[in-house]
């Protein structure tokens, strides 16, 4: 391995964690970028870029690091599902979801900012809902209160008790960093984790 820094750009406690699964030793730091969609950009597209964006946002603080960046669009239909900050709007991204599929998509970019080199690579995860009764949704909220999480649940809590399945190449995507997809790309910059 490199004598390199990994620099996680992200201040979320998820990725952060799910990072710590892999023994690295990293530092964080959130990029600032303005992550409005783009006209005519698809999920894919736009996941894509601002995961790329992030990176780049760090690579002049950062010199002689690899830097790590994510960013996760989650789509019911044709509709982008944000944060809900609140309860309100918690129940109600339930209530939408309730017996439909929410598709998320996971985007990595891994940049070495010595040579400003970069790979990306995207994961999606398919979440099925079953129907759920308002009892039900009112009482996950009450309990979990999954104000800061895109589609307003919690997988690796509660929520997972919202599914009738999921469909993924790597369930920690879902949580919003694929490792499965990382490890891949930390390769190709002579980075393996049991090496």
């Amino acid at each position: 391995m490199k004598n390199y820094q990994l620099v996680l750009a992200s201040s979320s406690e998820y990725r952060k964690a799910l990072l710590e699964k892999l023994h690295l030793s990293f530092i964080c730091a959130t990029p600032n970028i303005d992550e409005t969609a783009q006209a005519n950009e698809t999920a894919k597209e736009q996941a894509l870029r601002l995961a790329t964006q992030k990176a780049h946002a760090l690579a002049s603080a950062y010199s002689k690091h690899i830097i790590i960046a994510a960013d996760q669009v989650a789509m019911l239909g044709n509709s982008q599902l944000h944060k809900p900050s609140n309860q309100e709007n918690a129940i109600k991204q339930l209530q939408k979801s309730s017996g439909k599929c929410i598709k998320f998509y996971t985007g990595i970019c891994v940049l070495d900012t010595t040579t400003m080199n970069y790979k990306i690579d995207i994961d999606i995860c398919s979440v099925y809902f079953k129907k759920l009764s308002a009892n039900e949704i009112k009482n996950y909220v009450l309990l979990e209160q999954p104000y800061n999480c895109a589609g307003s649940f919690k997988s690796e809590g509660l929520g997972i008790t919202l599914f009738k399945r999921i469909e993924s190449d790597d369930p920690n995507a879902l949580i919003g960093l694929p490792l499965i997809k990382l490890i891949g790309l930390l390769e190709k910059f002579n980075i393996n984790v049991l090496a």
